[in-house]
């Protein structure tokens, strides 16, 4: 009988998640019935939705998550042994699926790239990058794109991604770790929001005729600043909120929208429902792979009950 390790949530998060909210547990998994496998986790997703998402969960449930996974029992033939799936399967290191919800990695995935870009470049955030820059703000050559959270695994791929397609790309983060970080993978113009004396006046020495495409992955204030600084017929694309998912006062401003809705000069449009994870757009991010972009957002399971791994994660924001 295999015993697998979860994390559960002790208790629903109030303000900033700590270690008290989680509560590593062992739990005895059954023998395989008739169409199940057991997958073995290799890699597991770190994602700031889970802050929201968390909410629908019941105190002592496995937390949500998608993971890389290897089959290592079967009773299913469409599932053999040794197979590497995709699975949501939460924060745990072993599970037992009847094969309807998992998806195999691609078969042509190359031995130089590490499986857990599955879950970064080549998977979800990779995919919100691609969908979100290219359909909701339709990027072009010559457009002078702005990101936030850009040293995240979102951030990241869209930066990259807009310089593949002969953007300039501005992208602010939270140290100047992160800000070199940017500035390795090709950024045009990075800066530390936190430590810039005037998030206006840095803004307008990056873009000084303004910006094209706005990501926008943190809303409130931040957004309310860039808004002013847009081109006539800028596009926003509003892929997150995180400077408001661990507010417990008052909540942060909305996006103030400068003149009447019906005005034509700004699109600004949610990039929610646009990740579609075809197989063809996960090749060509595979071909692509700007491996640094997601690679280090994602820890490996070591069946420990330490926390240091997701604090990692979460510093890498």
């Amino acid at each position: 009988m295999v015993r697998a390790k979860n994390w559960t949530l002790k208790k629903h998060f109030h303000g900033h998640p700590t270690d008290s909210d989680f509560e590593l547990k062992t739990v005895e998994l059954p023998p395989l019935n008739n169409g199940e496998v057991l997958l073995e986790a290799l890699f597991l997703s770190v994602d700031p939705y889970m802050r929201l998402g968390s909410k629908r969960l019941k105190e002592g449930d496995t937390m949500m998550g998608q993971q890389v996974a290897r089959v290592v029992e079967s009773k299913n033939p469409a599932w053999p042994v040794g197979t590497l799936v995709l699975a949501h399967s939460g924060w745990a290191s072993h599970s037992i699926s009847d094969g309807q919800q998992l998806e195999k990695l691609l078969t042509e995935w190359p031995d130089t790239l590490p499986l857990s870009l599955a879950l970064g470049t080549v998977g979800m955030p990779g995919i919100t990058a691609y969908f979100g820059l290219l359909e909701i703000c339709g990027a072009k050559s010559g457009d002078t794109v702005l990101v936030n959270a850009a040293a995240g695994a979102v951030g990241a791929v869209v930066g990259q991604i807009a310089k593949i397609k002969g953007c300039r790309v501005v992208g602010a983060a939270g140290s100047e770790e992160k800000v070199d970080y940017l500035k390795k993978i090709g950024f045009d113009f990075a800066f530390n929001y936190k430590t810039v004396k005037s998030l206006e006046e840095t803004l307008k020495k990056a873009a000084p005729d303004g910006y094209d495409c706005y990501f926008d992955n943190v809303g409130g204030e931040f957004s309310n600043t860039v808004i002013r600084q847009m081109k006539k017929f800028g596009r926003v694309a509003i892929c997150g909120a995180i400077s408001m998912y661990n507010s417990t006062g008052q909540l942060p401003p909305e996006i103030n929208i400068p003149g009447r809705l019906d005005n034509p000069r700004y699109s600004v449009s949610s990039n929610r429902g646009k990740g579609e994870s075809t197989p063809s757009l996960k090749r060509n991010l595979v071909e692509a792979h700007p491996r640094r972009a997601c690679s280090t957002r994602k820890s490996a399971w070591k069946g420990s009950s330490s926390t240091a791994g997701r604090e990692k994660c979460a510093r890498r924001r």
